[in-house]
C-alpha cells in the first residue's frame, strides 16, 4: 500500500460558550498507514475522550465541562502521526466571561502621567472613566492606552495618562469596565500639585475637573464639577526675588557718582528696599487713566510678589536723573487720573535742542509721604536707565515744590488697545485719527505693531528686565503708528475686568499669563514671552479680551490646562504658528524674543498672503 501523511480536520459543536459551560471537539483523521491520534491536554482542567472508527476515518472526540476562562491561553491541538510523518489541527478556545478589574494603581509620574491598571474579560470590555463622580470624556489631555498581554490571553494592561495635570486635576479618577456579561469598576487617587491659592480665599477658588466649556476645537472634554472632591492644599509662601541684592550693590556705585544727597531734595536713609518695593514703584508708569475703583491701591505692595530684575549695566550708565524747572512746564489740560495722582497734557520748553517746546505728559504724585517720595525717585533713577525707540520715552522729574512730577512723552493716539478697536472691522471711523489713514488695519500695519513691541521686549530681556504685565492696553500709540511700550504692569482701573483679584488685594493679568506664573507666581523673561503671544492675538483680533467668552476662573482652568487660544479669523498661519511658539507649557521650549522679532521682520518685508478661509 502506498503510505500517505494524515488529514486532520476538527469539527467543534459550538463556537462560543461561556465560562462553565460544556464543549466537544471531533478529531477526524484519515491516512494511510493508519495514524495513530491524540489531543494535547495538559494545559486543561477538566475533560475526558472517546474513541470511533468510520471507515477509515478515525475519529477521537474530546469532552470539555465545566470549562475555565483560563483554557483559553492555549490552542487545542490534535496530534496525527504515520509512518508517512504527523500532521496536527489547531482550535482557539473563546470562553467567554465577566470582565474584571486585576489592578488599578493611584497615579505615577511619567512623560504624562498615568493611572495603571490591568483588566479582563471576554467579550473585551468597554472602558470609561468618571472624574470625581463624573464622566470624563477623553481626548489628548486625558486618553486610555491599552496594551495587550501577549503571555496572558485577553488580559489587557493600560494607562490612563494625563498631559501634565496641575492641581485641579486633584481627586478620584474610577475606572469603568463593562462587557455583555458583567461589569467592574475600582477608583484610585490622583494628587499632582498643592493648590497655590489660598483655600480661604474665594476669590482663589478654581472650580475642580476639566472644563467642558474651553472654546477650542482641541478640547472636547466634558467633565462636571463636583465641589464635595475638591482637596485644597494652603499654598506654599512664594519666595522673594533673589535679584534685590543685585540691585543694592549696583545703586551703591550710582549713590558714589550721584552723591547721599538726592538732586530731589529727598533724604535717603537707604537705596532700595525690597525688589517687591521696586516694582510696585513702577505703578507710577501707569499715566492718563481714571481713579481705580476698587482697593488694591492702599498699600504700595499688593501687586507685585517677585518681580526678576538684573540691571547689571546700570552701572555703565548716568543715573543720575534729569531734573526739569516747574517754570518750563506750560500744563494745557487734565488727560486723567492714576492711582497716585492727576495726568497732565503740557508743554515743555529746554527739553529738545531741535525745538522750544514740546508737549509732554506729566504724572504727578499726590499726598507725597516719606515712603512714596522714596518710590518715587527709585522709579526714576530706573526709567532713566529704560531708554530704547520702542520704550515710551522719560525726560526727568521736577520737584521744585509740590506735587513730585514725572515728564513722559505724549503719545498722542492712546493706549493700544483701544486704537486697535477703534481701527477694526466694526469699529466707528474715530475722525481725530490721521495717521495711520482711518479705517481697518492691515495685515502689513498689523505686523509693523508686533514687530515694534517685540523691539522693545528684546531691549527689556536684554537688560534682564521682567515686564510681568505685557498686554495692548499697556503700550501707547503715537503719530505715524509708531507703537512703545509704555506701562510697566500697574494699569488696573479702566482695563479693571482684565485684572483677577487673589489674596484679597493682589490683581493679576491672569488671561495674559502663563501656568507658572498663575500657579506659582514666577515671572521670567520666558512668562513675558507668553504674554507677547497673547499681544499678538489682540493685534489680530482688533483688542478683543482674551478668553472673552470665560470667566476669569474658568480662563484659569483653560490656561493651566494647557489649551490655546484660537486662531483670529483674519490672521494668516505663519503668525499663528509663532503665537502657538511663546504658548509652549514648558517655558524654556518658548520661541526666544529674538526669534521672535526677526520672524516678524521677515513677514513684514514678505507679507503672507491671507486668505479668508475660516468663515
Amino acid at each position: 500500500d502506498l503510505e500517505c501523511l494524515p488529514e486532520v480536520a476538527i469539527i467543534s459543536s459550538q463556537e462560543k460558550i461561556q465560562e462553565g459551560g460544556n464543549l466537544t471537539f471531533a478529531c477526524q483523521v484519515t491516512g494511510s498507514p493508519t495514524p495513530a491520534v491524540r489531543w494535547r491536554t495538559e494545559y486543561l482542567s477538566s475533560h475526558f475522550l472517546t474513541q470511533r472508527i468510520w471507515g477509515s476515518t478515525l475519529e477521537l472526540v474530546l469532552f470539555l465541562t465545566n470549562v475555565s476562562s483560563k483554557d483559553n491561553l492555549h490552542n487545542l491541538t490534535c496530534e496525527a502521526e504515520n509512518q508517512a510523518g504527523p500532521r496536527e489541527g489547531t482550535v482557539q478556545l473563546d470562553i467567554e466571561f465577566p470582565v474584571k478589574i486585576l489592578f488599578l494603581r493611584n497615579a505615577v509620574p511619567q512623560h504624562n502621567w498615568c493611572f495603571p491598571f490591568a483588566v479582563d474579560g471576554n467579550p473585551e470590555p468597554n472602558i470609561t472613566w468618571l472624574y470625581n463622580g463624573a464622566r470624563l470624556k477623553e481626548s489628548k489631555y486625558a486618553y486610555t492606552q491599552l496594551i495587550p498581554d501577549l503571555l496572558d490571553g485577553s488580559v489587557k494592561h493600560g494607562c490612563l495618562f494625563l498631559n501634565k495635570p496641575t492641581h485641579i486635576n486633584n481627586g478620584n479618577y474610577t475606572l469603568i469596565v463593562q462587557n455583555r456579561l458583567g461589569r467592574a469598576q475600582a477608583t484610585a487617587t490622583g494628587m499632582f500639585m498643592d493648590n497655590p491659592f489660598d483655600p480661604f480665599d474665594p476669590e482663589g477658588i478654581i472650580p475642580g475637573g476639566f472644563p467642558s466649556w474651553c472654546p477650542t476645537s482641541k478640547f472636547d472634554l466634558d467633565v462636571t464639577e463636583n465641589p464635595e472632591s475638591r482637596v485644597f492644599v494652603v499654598s506654599v509662601a512664594i519666595g522673594l526675588a533673589v535679584f534685590a541684592c543685585a540691585f543694592l550693590l549696583v545703586l551703591a556705585v550710582v549713590i558714589n557718582k550721584c552723591g547721599q544727597k538726592s538732586k530731589f531734595g529727598i533724604h535717603r536713609s537707604s537705596v532700595l528696599g525690597t525688589e517687591d518695593d521696586l516694582a510696585v514703584s513702577l505703578r507710577f508708569m501707569n499715566f492718563g487713566t481714571s481713579p481705580p475703583s476698587s482697593d488694591e491701591d492702599s498699600g504700595l505692595s499688593s501687586f507685585v510678589e517677585n518681580p526678576q530684575y538684573f540691571c547689571g549695566i546700570i552701572k555703565d550708565k548716568d543715573m543720575c536723573v534729569q531734573h526739569i524747572k516747574r517754570q518750563d512746564i506750560v500744563l494745557k489740560w487734565e488727560l486723567g487720573e492714576g492711582a497716585f495722582g492727576k495726568v497732565y497734557l503740557a508743554e515743555c520748553a529746554n527739553l529738545s535742542p531741535d525745538s522750544d517746546k514740546m508737549l509732554v505728559a506729566i504724572k504727578t504724585l499726590k499726598d507725597a509721604n516719606e515712603s512714596t517720595r522714596q518710590d518715587f525717585q527709585r522709579e526714576a533713577e530706573l526709567l532713566t536707565v529704560l531708554q530704547h525707540q520702542h520704550i515710551v520715552r522719560f525726560y526727568g522729574v521736577c520737584t521744585d515744590g509740590e506735587p513730585l512730577a514725572m515728564v513722559f512723552e505724549y503719545m498722542r493716539h492712546g493706549d493700544l488697545n483701544r486704537f486697535l478697536r477703534a481701527h477694526g472691522p466694526d469699529a466707528r471711523i474715530l475722525e481725530e485719527c490721521k495717521m495711520p489713514p482711518v479705517g481697518q488695519l492691515t495685515l502689513p500695519q498689523m505686523l509693523h505693531i508686533a514687530a515694534q513691541i517685540a523691539s522693545g521686549m528684546l531691549y527689556l530681556a536684554s537688560l534682564h528686565f521682567v515686564h510681568r504685565d505685557l498686554a495692548t492696553r499697556n503700550c501707547l500709540v503715537g503719530e505715524g503708528l509708531v507703537v512703545k511700550i509704555g506701562d510697566f504692569g500697574m494699569s488696573r482701573d479702566i482695563y479693571s475686568t482684565d485684572y483677577y483679584r487673589v489674596g484679597g488685594r493682589t490683581m493679576l493679568p491672569i488671561r495674559w499669563m502663563p501656568p507658572e506664573s498663575i500657579m506659582y507666581r514666577k515671572f521670567t523673561t520666558e512668562s513675558d514671552i507668553w504674554s507677547f503671544g497673547v499681544v499678538l492675538w489682540e493685534i489680530f483680533t482688533y483688542g478683543k479680551q482674551p478668553w472673552y467668552q470665560l470667566s476669569n476662573s474658568e480662563a484659569i482652568e483653560c490656561i493651566t490646562q494647557g489649551r490655546e487660544l484660537e486662531r483670529p479669523r483674519t490672521c494668516p498661519q505663519e503668525v499663528y504658528l509663532l503665537m502657538q511658539g511663546c504658548w509652549h507649557r514648558e517655558p524654556q521650549q518658548r520661541t526666544v524674543i529674538k526669534e521672535i522679532h526677526s520672524r516678524l521682520l521677515a513677514l513684514l518685508r514678505n507679507p503672507p498672503v491671507y486668505l479668508d478661509i475660516l468663515g
